[in-house]
């Protein structure tokens, strides 16, 4: 049997776990979650009601992205996405916390779940304040990129790593609504065009959520 990855399209912690997974050449079914139905079942693999979940052969449910990146990390043998000695994987883990906490709070939630989630969840209307907020906020996280690009050949250093792939997870969903300034940050643009390059990353970029199509740049990696 093959792994399942249960996910929503357009959760970053998701795509963050299917990339990481397919940059490791670990298969899996991927399962799509409707977590606003809060399936028994479901809960029943994560209480929390979040996704990403991987249910292994065996039945064994990991939850969350963090845990389930680190798990792949200790069980895949032959590569990690964390890099070779203790400073780099410092510095790798700290990315990933400043995208999957700062730029998910200030952006992504902002964006993505007021403009998409709250309508799958009959949450009411979007929040225009915050809307504003993840706009303004997102110019802050994408100088970050360059400033960061300019000193290393990827974000946690000079190997492709889970930093570069949580902060384009994250990009990649707020992309899909095309709210991301790329014109204005060049820098920031082309590393995410080496990321998009990437063979790991172009099935995320297939995803459609059913009644809302990405800009016409969205799955091109030459824009």
């Amino acid at each position: 049997m093959t792994p399942r990855l249960f996910h929503l399209w357009l959760s970053p912690f998701s795509r963050k776990v299917r990339i990481a997974m397919a940059e490791l050449g670990v298969e899996v079914k991927l399962v799509i979650e409707p977590v606003w139905e809060r399936r028994p079942e479901f809960l029943a693999l994560n209480p929390a009601g979040t996704v990403p979940v991987l249910v292994e052969d065996d039945g064994t449910a990991i939850a969350d992205s963090a845990v389930i990146c680190e798990y792949l990390n200790e069980t895949v043998a032959g590569r990690t996405l964390f890099g070779k000695d203790a400073l780099t994987r410092a510095e790798v883990r700290r990315l990933v916390c400043w995208f999957d906490q700062k730029f998910h709070r200030e952006v992504t939630d902002n964006l993505v779940t007021e403009k998409v989630m709250k309508r799958f969840m009959k949450m009411g209307t979007p929040d225009s304040s915050a809307i504003r907020a993840g706009l303004h906020n997102i110019g802050y996280h994408l100088d970050y990129i360059a400033y960061l690009t300019e000193r290393r050949r990827w974000l946690g250093g000079d190997e492709f790593s889970l930093a570069d792939i949580a902060a384009a997870a994250h990009l990649s969903c707020v992309d899909y609504l095309d709210n991301v300034p790329w014109d204005s940050h060049p820098e920031a643009k082309d590393w995410y065009v080496r990321v998009k390059s990437r063979p790991s990353f172009r099935p995320v970029l297939m995803d459609r959520i059913p009644g809302l199509s990405p800009p016409a740049h969205y799955d091109n990696l030459d824009f």
